[in-house]
């Protein structure tokens, strides 16, 4: 009978020593810290500063990103229409004269180099010599050139910067979330898979923000580049035309009446 009540009280005994150890209260405190939102918003919220701060920055580009495609989609198409008429107006004029006249509504760089043409030849006096007063109106148009295509590419450069880092910060951010998820698991002497992976999520959002602010801009900054470039061929047939027309009054004596090209 002593043997078989001795044998009884080893399953309890055995109760209480696991209850003295703690590992049940433990697991169930490891539960209680694992995070029960892992919607984006809620792992946004749970995520370490420095990730917070990166997924920040991420966000903030992309919404640049889509204001400049807003605003600089408007503008290119806006130029083009008016270098497109412009050089519409210039190819149905005999002389400068009517080159000014038929542009004297439209605004923009072909306007600008009809101007500096008309500017150029009164100049340059009643016998000019023809080839140096090519070579000047030349040189003004290769200026006015640069600068309308400097002026119509302002903003594209901070798409570039963007497509060619965000990428780059997004994976920061990852590698820091995963550090702090090891740095977790060597706090809490456990490699159970649902105390890591929520961090571990955490890290791999920022490289999703990183991809999804990377991509439009490095679209969009192409399309941009396509449609930047259409738009300084226009303007340099513009400048061809233009030339050519001078030469033309050149040849035949003629001299602008016209002061100016545009109001």
């Amino acid at each position: 009978m002593a043997q078989e009540a001795t044998q009884e009280s080893l399953p309890a005994a055995a109760s209480e020593a696991i209850g003295m150890t703690g590992e049940e209260p433990a697991l169930e405190a490891t539960g209680a810290m694992l995070p029960h939102d892992l919607s984006p918003w809620g792992m946004f919220m749970q995520a370490d500063i420095v990730v917070k701060a990166v997924m920040i920055g991420l966000v903030i580009a992309s919404i640049v990103t889509w204001t400049i495609w807003f605003a600089k989609r408007m503008e290119i198409a806006g130029a083009r229409r008016r270098a497109t008429q412009a050089f519409s107006a210039l190819a149905s004029s005999a002389s400068l004269d009517d080159a000014a006249q038929n542009m004297s509504k439209l605004k923009g760089p072909v306007a600008m180099l009809a101007e500096a043409a008309i500017a150029e030849l009164n100049a340059s006096g009643e016998a000019p010599d023809k080839e140096g007063v090519k070579e000047r109106i030349a040189w003004r148009f290769q200026r006015i050139e640069a600068n309308a295509a400097r002026e119509i590419g302002i903003g594209t450069g901070v798409l570039a910067t963007i497509g060619a880092t965000a990428p780059f910060v997004g994976l920061f951010g990852t590698v820091w979330g995963i550090m702090n998820s090891f740095i977790g698991i060597a706090q809490t002497q456990t490699t159970n898979l649902a105390v890591v992976a929520p961090g571990i999520a955490e890290a791999l959002l920022a490289t999703g923000l990183g991809l999804a602010a990377a991509i439009p801009a490095v679209v969009i900054y192409n399309a941009f580049a396509r449609s930047i470039a259409g738009y300084r061929a226009l303007v340099a047939d513009s400048s061809a035309e233009l030339l050519r027309i001078v030469s033309r009054d050149l040849d035949l004596g003629r001299k602008p009446r016209l002061s100016k090209a545009a109001d």
